[in-house]
């Protein structure tokens, strides 16, 4: 796992209460869309958490791009969030 990821999961893990967290880079699959920056990341997040699931589907999704709200200023481009 690049460092990158490890920085987003270990961010997750620190502010959040989860039971386990899966980052996947799906930036490869965009290489040929129009305005693809090899800079930015579309990255899937699948999260098990009983807190968040707690939360309805909406709160829970505002918390996690709160938390990564500079990240997705910088370096992530599209985020695609799973809760289990």
């Amino acid at each position: 796992m690049n460092d990158f990821l490890k920085f987003i999961e270990d961010k997750i893990k620190k502010n959040i209460k989860t039971e386990g967290v899966l980052i996947t880079d799906n930036s490869v699959l965009h290489k040929k869309h129009k305005f693809f920056n090899p800079q930015r990341y579309h990255l899937c997040i699948e999260i098990k958490s009983s807190y968040l699931g707690s939360l309805t589907r909406i709160k829970a999704h505002k918390e996690i791009m709160k938390l990564l709200a500079e990240e997705l200023d910088t370096k992530i481009h599209a985020l695609e969030i799973k809760i289990k």
